[in-house]
């Protein structure tokens, strides 16, 4: 199955998701997430040596708490 330029999907029974994966999710650009990490702000992340990973339940509570917009 070819790769997509999104980046794969996570694994199947797992989580996490890469850097690529996680810009991907929220709409926005890599560079961008990666901008938003160096300055402490962005979803929480994991690091595991040089590898970053998001867990997908700190990446909705971030979009959540990072809204803006009428609420009902």
């Amino acid at each position: 199955m070819p790769q997509q330029p999104d980046g794969p999907p996570a694994k199947s029974g797992r989580p996490y998701l890469n850097t690529r994966q996680t810009a991907h999710y929220l709409a926005v650009s890599v560079r961008t997430l990666l901008t938003m990490r160096g300055a402490g702000k962005g979803p929480r992340f994991r690091r595991h040596g040089r590898l970053v990973y998001y867990h997908v339940d700190d990446i909705e509570a971030w979009s959540r708490a990072s809204g803006r917009g009428a609420r009902s």
